[in-house]
């Protein structure tokens, strides 16, 4: 279905779609609205000045202000003016050509380009709409060609929401026939030389045969059958939100058109109302929150401490900090603690509303050969990815989530920056960074369920993990909890602060130095961060300690023939899973200490996020890492593993 009539060219010449022509007047009322605030800005002191003085050299105060007026309309009119024409010229030389073989996008008017996309060197078709451009029902459409690092995303600006499903529908289905066709010429030759040397096997199985998912290590199997049709998911209204996103997508918007078949949905869910408050509550706010609380609980501590400390202390420095401290202490907690305590609560407030709108309407679904995630009650995106383009299946859990029995889903896949007139659209989840994220917040239980339903590709994950060595418990103290360790550098550094107070107060006492009131004050003060800072550091090197015990115990890799897949555990923990073609880069490296103890530390690179994404395990057992790289070398021991 084509959404708008194209004319008709001459036999032989191809169709030039035009975007639509809110390309012209609706980036001009942005660009009017933002000269508009420019100039009221600039010419707020003169008016103030011309309304004071009572005129302006001479003038009276109405023809003063008058004057100003015109001038500032003059000069927005001639600047929205030229936005206008160049976006009217630039309208006539940008259109994109759906060929036989390949998408052609042509822009430019002194400066010509041509972007050339073959069908089968796509990634991934996005849309992304302001909420202007939602009112007026058009959107923007990237298109990820996985060119690498240094690949920009090709942007079809102010396309209908109809002119976009149908763009994305014939991408996709073009790409799916091309590779149909080559895939059949490839068979239809291997077939004829199996034929020719009689080396057909009876007991040959199709490659898309596959049992049920089997989930990251720590997950529940889940109970679907080999070869089964994905469920339907839960539906795709689960919160109140959804009510208008429905809304939404019933109105359109005043362009938008009638909606366009793009395929078969087999699964489909949603966000739940729970899941959705819980994803609102889960932004990095909350994470200061609790470190803020540490921090005042301490501040308390430590003003206790120098009470009890002044009371049974003689010398003048005791008694001048305990002084210092009870005064300092009150007046931290009155005029700083609590007002920042209370401003922060309103803003983890305000940014988990506006992490919920940003999920409003959230849908992620397998649609054919594809899978679709869409999200935003505001800004939308809508976000599209071929499976095969899939690098990995992620499962992360932070340390929240943990605690609650959630996680998120992301898929890896190759991304690309956008191009220069790509409208932004981060919301909550920035994907660059993450991937495409297919469910923000879940119970774990849930998680063989979707993958189940959404990426039945993902079958016949390796089931018996290796952990790593026994030895790495004891490394991993040493590297977390001292190397690493937050809380020994933080115990460092208030053992050096507390000898330099010392060193100042014995010179006190011993009457080598003389303080007035002020520097006693700072003094006192250094005194009551120093505490502060060996309190801090107790509590950070606890937790040190937690997470490498449980990084120790939950860290593990497992590969078959198929798959790999490496969880990195600890306070939060991260269970990667790949298929074994995307693997473009592996190896096991090791220092002196780790070839003393027997381990290596294994790598292996996809080419998921700008760049490629190298995930890592430390201190493997060396032969079980000597066994992965038989695996991974071509024409290795694939069968390896379990």
């Amino acid at each position: 279905m084509q959404p708008q009539p194209a004319p008709q060219p001459a036999e032989g010449e191809p169709v030039k779609h035009h975007v639509h022509h809110s390309y012209m007047w609706l980036e001009s009322i942005r660009t009017l609205v933002v000269v508009a605030l420019a100039v009221l800005v600039t010419n707020f002191s003169t008016i103030v000045g011309v309304i004071a003085d009572g005129g302006l050299d001479g003038l009276p105060t109405g023809l003063a202000l008058a004057l100003v007026a015109g001038g500032s309309l003059l000069a927005i009119l001639v600047v929205v003016g030229i936005v206008v024409a160049m976006r009217v010229v630039s309208y006539k030389h940008l259109y994109f050509i759906v060929g036989p073989e390949e998408f052609t996008l042509c822009s430019g008017v002194f400066s010509k380009k041509r972007v050339h996309v073959p069908y089968q060197r796509v990634q991934s078709i996005d849309q992304r709409a302001t909420l202007l451009q939602r009112i007026f029902g058009v959107c923007t459409v990237l298109i990820d060609t996985a060119g690498g690092a240094s690949n920009k995303a090709v942007t079809v600006p102010y396309v209908t929401k109809q002119q976009a499903e149908w763009l994305r529908a014939e991408l996709y289905n073009r790409k799916n026939h091309l590779a149909a066709v080559a895939a059949g010429a490839v068979g239809s030759a291997a077939a004829g030389a199996a034929v020719g040397s009689g080396a057909v096997s009876a007991t040959a199985a199709p490659a898309t045969a596959s049992p049920a998912v089997s989930p990251a290590p720590g997950i529940a199997a889940g109970a679907a059958a080999p070869g089964a049709p994905a469920p339907v998911g839960q539906p795709a209204f689960g919160n109140v939100l959804d009510i208008g996103s429905q809304a939404w997508d019933e109105v359109g918007g005043l362009f938008a058109g009638a909606d366009v078949d793009t395929g078969r949905v087999t699964y489909e869910y949603g966000l739940t109302n729970k899941e959705l408050f819980l994803t609102g509550l889960s932004g990095s706010t909350s994470a200061g929150l609790i470190l803020l609380g540490l921090i005042v609980g301490l501040l308390q501590l430590v003003g206790n401490a120098f009470e009890l400390f002044g009371d049974a202390a003689n010398s003048v420095v005791a008694s001048a900090v305990s002084y210092a401290t009870s005064q300092a202490m009150g007046a931290v907690v009155g005029l700083v603690v609590v007002p920042f305590i209370v401003v922060l609560l309103v803003l983890w407030l305000l940014s988990a509303l506006g992490t919920c709108v940003s999920y409003g309407g959230f849908k992620a679904r397998r649609r054919d050969n594809r899978i679709e995630v869409e999200y935003g009650l505001l800004k939308h995106s809508f976000q599209g990815l071929a499976v095969d383009r899939v690098q990995s299946v992620s499962i992360n859990q932070t340390f929240i989530r943990r605690l609650l029995g959630y996680c998120e889903i992301s898929l890896g896949k190759i991304d690309a920056a956008e191009g220069e007139s790509a409208n932004n659209n981060q919301n909550a989840n920035e994907l660059l960074n993450k991937g495409l994220v297919v469910h923000p917040f879940v119970k774990v239980s849930r998680v063989p369920e979707i993958l189940a339903g959404l990426i039945p590709e993902f079958a016949d994950l390796p089931q018996d993990s290796i952990p790593v060595a026994k030895v790495a418990l004891r490394r991993a103290l040493i590297r977390r909890g001292i190397v690493q360790g937050g809380g020994f550098w933080c115990a460092v550094a208030a053992a050096a602060l507390a000898a330099v107070t010392a060193a100042v107060g014995a010179a006190i006492e011993s009457g080598a130095l003389y303080l007035e009131s002020d520097d006693l004050f700072l003094l006192s003060m250094g005194s009551v961060a120093a505490m502060g800072l060996f309190a801090l550091a107790a509590i950070l090197f606890v937790i040190d300690i937690i997470g490498a015990v449980l990084w120790a115990r939950e860290s593990s890799f497992a590969f078959n023939r198929r798959f790999m897949q490496v969880s990195n555990g600890g306070l939060s923990r991260t269970t990667i899973s790949f298929p074994r073609q995307k693997i473009q880069f592996g190896c096991a490296r090791s220092n002196p200490l780790q070839r003393r103890a027997g381990t290596r530390t294994l790598l292996a690179t996809t080419a998921a996020g700008q760049g490629g994404t190298t995930t890592t395990l430390v201190d493997v057992p060396a032969e079980d890492a000597a066994a992965w790289l038989d695996w991974l070398k071509p024409g290795g021991n694939q069968a390896c593993g379990s």
